[in-house]
């Protein structure tokens, strides 16, 4: 087992569904026997769920004394109720996980959902998991991505957004030319992984995309000179001129379930709901969040915390089980 990839999976905020989804997903038979996996975290909190979930009479769960745990005995005074402590203990969970894989050759990590809210309130200022990752690995030009894998038609779908964690109002403000085109380049060299010549499509911003000034001039002022200049930079690849986004993912929705259709390989949407909202409707559980542009493998469930429904024994696991299959992939490409 020596040379098999390794997984190294943060258990997130204990008081979430993290620490369940990794209980349920690590007993699927989906999971590729040949992988290491090491679970980041509080071997005993991580007990004390698993004991919880058997007395709801959940079966389909492994045993985390069957498992390879790196045991953080970092204080949380109670699991069950999210905290400052849960806050804390998911922020040095991860920055724990990301040095072993920086360190350890043929290695990927998957993270679970952490809270924002609670990583400030214990005092580290990040807006999310991407951001804390790229600083942690020194790079300045790193995605967000969602992909995800048919499982009818083995397709696979990607979407990058372009700005993330950042207020509607903001957006116009941040995209730009150069921020348009580093994306591009992420996008088109992730989606070259799985096939060569991809085809790319831009969702535009506006209604219509603008409808050529009339709803919108950001597409007019910036945005289709961003698309032309990365043309000619890359005039093998196959990039589409800007799509309305109310019909970006139309393609995409058929190819999901339907074989003979010529959907993009890549979508780049300008900003975060623009992306999330069609890939959650399209994929429901199969979408996993992969952060491109660093040095290691990064993958995440597409979901959060689930505060409302942790201790309640019914989160899926789905997300968590292709985000460990995903890890792989990205490992072997």
């Amino acid at each position: 087992m020596k040379n098999n990839p390794k997984i190294v999976i943060t258990v997130g905020d204990e008081a979430g569904v993290g620490p369940e989804i990794i209980l349920k997903a690590l007993a699927s038979k989906e999971i590729p026997k040949k992988i290491n996996i090491l679970i980041v975290g509080n071997k005993k909190n991580l007990i004390s769920k698993y004991l919880f979930l058997k007395s709801l009479g959940i079966e389909n769960i492994i045993d985390p004394n069957q498992l390879d745990i790196e045991d953080l005995k970092i204080t949380v005074n109670n699991i069950k109720e999210p905290s400052n402590d849960t806050g804390n203990a998911s922020f040095l969970y991860l920055k724990h996980a990301i040095e072993i894989v920086k360190k350890s050759p043929n290695s990927a990590l998957v993270t679970s959902p952490i809270c924002k809210k609670l990583w400030n309130s214990a005092g580290h200022n990040y807006s999310g998991q991407t951001e804390l990752l790229a600083e942690s690995c020194n790079s300045p030009n790193v995605g967000m991505l969602f992909t995800a894998k048919s499982p009818f038609t083995g397709w696979r779908f990607n979407t990058l957004l372009a700005t993330t964690h950042i207020p509607l109002k903001e957006v116009p403000y941040k995209l730009n030319k150069n921020l348009i085109n580093s994306k591009l380049d992420l996008l088109y060299e992730f989606c070259n992984k799985f096939k060569d010549k991809p085809t790319i499509h831009v969702a535009g911003l506006n209604p219509h995309a603008g409808e050529e000034g009339i709803l919108g001039t950001e597409e007019v002022d910036f945005i289709n000179q961003a698309i032309h200049h990365w043309k000619i930079k890359n005039p093998l690849a196959n990039l589409s001129q800007l799509i309305s986004p109310d019909s970006c993912w139309i393609s995409s929705a058929k190819a999901w379930r339907e074989n003979n259709i010529n959907p993009p390989d890549g979508i780049l949407a300008l900003y975060h709901d623009q992306g999330l909202i069609p890939v959650k409707i399209i994929t429901l559980n199969y979408s996993v969040n992969t952060t491109i542009g660093l040095p290691i493998v990064r993958t995440s469930p597409d979901h959060g915390t689930g505060f409302d429904i942790a201790g309640k024994g019914v989160a899926q696991c789905q997300s968590m089980i292709e985000a460990i299959k995903t890890a792989n992939d990205l490992l072997i490409n």
